[in-house]
């Protein structure tokens, strides 16, 4: 119901368009020169006061209306069921919503639980018609006032404009603050982790294991919070991914620049991008059924040993998953070398070949290397194709052959399922993010500095 009173709300504002439009044109004698703006400002203008006091209202009721039914439904509850604790008192709200909702409850529901469910219904029905007339008359009375208010020295596009910036600047401030809430919110469980486990043992402990055992003479009874062995794994795997993905990804875009006809390059380039847009589970799928048995043959056949889930398999369809990343970005990059530098290459006699490499990589070289810290953020990051290809044990190896974890996977695992939030197992997964939130950061500022530079340089 929200949505087609959002479909509607639409529709009167692109009617608030044309007859605002058709204001403008009426006061202004048919003649555009008497007009202080064009005609789409004016119809513009109609348009934000039909849609945007609306539109407030709009998210400021269907945001406030839940919990407020809730309470009233609350309140009218039998006192046997208004006074059990909170958390049985929340199961009886789940089993009313999911009646209004028309799922399947895990019991027969007693009869004021289906009064309940009928009491709700009926405020929802009461909220949803009267946001339906308030939107209305809002939209209705925005309309009522631009037409009023058009007139030949209305400044329709200065006020737009002013709208329009309030909203960017909204825009920007929601994205800055949403930023800011998610690192701290980590920040404030790493903190709490840290109390339980000194900061030293996690940064620089050689040993992960979570889990609490059953035997207090185990050794993981107290539990194991080194993250040496995680980013050893993550670096391990995103080492193999960028021996893979860097050449060939390189490789292709100078070919691309510098060698491909531009037919070719026209079908070549897109289908080399396809490759970012398959989902990871999909590569996942490819490198647990296909990679990882066809590494593990072929090391038997020579007399190798390599785990059924190795950090190979992981680390070389990462890799592939990687090369649209490194070769569009280096593509643009060389092109984006002045092409004065090739003809002056060229008119000192050197070769396609020697231009390239006395000439192009030295001068896109700030942006190729911009470009690989940018894929090594992607790298590090991904968590799919780990997951499915290279395990969950968290060894401390640099053998490729074996198999590996890293700071994404481990993050899922501790978060999957019903978990305690006050326990140091549940904490680490912040502790993680946090460490791998700082380490991105780093590297994309790494990245964004050396671009900057090359722009500097050369535009």
């Amino acid at each position: 119901m929200l949505f087609y009173l959002f479909l509607t709300l639409t529709l009167l504002s692109l009617s608030g368009y044309y007859l605002g439009r058709k204001r403008a044109f009426a006061v202004a004698g048919n003649h555009i020169r008497n007009l202080h703006s064009l005609p789409s400002y004016y119809g513009s203008y109609t348009a934000l006061w039909c849609g945007l006091p609306a539109l407030i209202v709009f998210a400021v009721w269907a945001a406030l209306q839940p919990s407020i039914i809730i309470e009233l439904v609350i309140a009218d509850l039998p006192p046997e069921l208004r006074e059990l604790p909170s958390g049985r008192l929340d199961l009886v709200v789940n089993d009313i919503k999911n009646l209004v909702s028309g799922n399947i409850v895990s019991s027969s529901p007693d009869a004021a639980i289906l009064a309940a469910a009928e009491h709700y219904r009926h405020l929802q029905f009461i909220g949803n018609v009267a946001l339906w007339i308030m939107v209305l008359m809002m939209a209705t009375a925005g309309v009522a006032y631009s037409w009023r208010t058009i007139s030949p020295k209305l400044r329709a596009r200065n006020r737009v404009e002013q709208v329009v910036n309030v909203l960017l600047i909204a825009s920007s401030t929601v994205a800055i603050f949403t930023t800011v809430g998610i690192v701290l919110s980590v920040l404030f469980e790493s903190v709490l982790f840290f109390g339980k486990v000194p900061i030293t043992e996690f940064l620089f402990g050689l040993h992960w294991s979570p889990q609490t055992a059953i035997r207090a003479d185990q050794t993981g009874s107290s539990g194991a919070f080194g993250m040496i062995p995680l980013f050893t794994g993550t670096l391990l795997i995103s080492g193999i991914a960028m021996l893979v993905a860097v050449p060939i990804g390189l490789m292709s875009a100078l070919y691309l620049c510098e060698y491909a006809g531009p037919k070719f390059r026209a079908s070549a380039k897109p289908a080399l991008e396809v490759l970012a847009g398959i989902p990871t589970v999909v590569y996942g799928f490819f490198a647990a059924l296909t990679v990882a048995p066809l590494i593990r043959d072929l090391g038997t056949a020579v007399g190798l040993h390599v785990a059924s889930e190795s950090a190979l398999a992981a680390g070389l369809v990462m890799g592939i998953m990687i090369i649209p990343f490194v070769s569009s970005l280096s593509d643009d990059v060389i092109n984006a070398v002045p092409q004065s530098m090739r003809d002056g290459s060229y008119a000192l006699g050197a070769t396609k070949s020697e231009t390239i490499k006395r000439v192009l990589l030295p001068a896109a070289l700030p942006g190729i290397v911009g470009s690989i810290l940018l894929a090594v953020s992607r790298a590090i990051g991904e968590t799919m194709i780990v997951v499915m290809a290279a395990g969950l044990s968290a060894n401390l190896t640099a053998n490729p052959l074996q198999a590996v974890t890293t700071v994404t996977v481990q993050i899922v695992t501790l978060l999957t399922g019903d978990q305690e939030f006050d326990s140091a197992k549940t904490l680490a997964a912040f502790a993680l993010g946090l460490v791998l939130f700082i380490v991105t950061l780093i590297l994309n500022i790494i990245a964004l500095t050396v671009v900057r530079k090359y722009r500097e340089q050369y535009e």
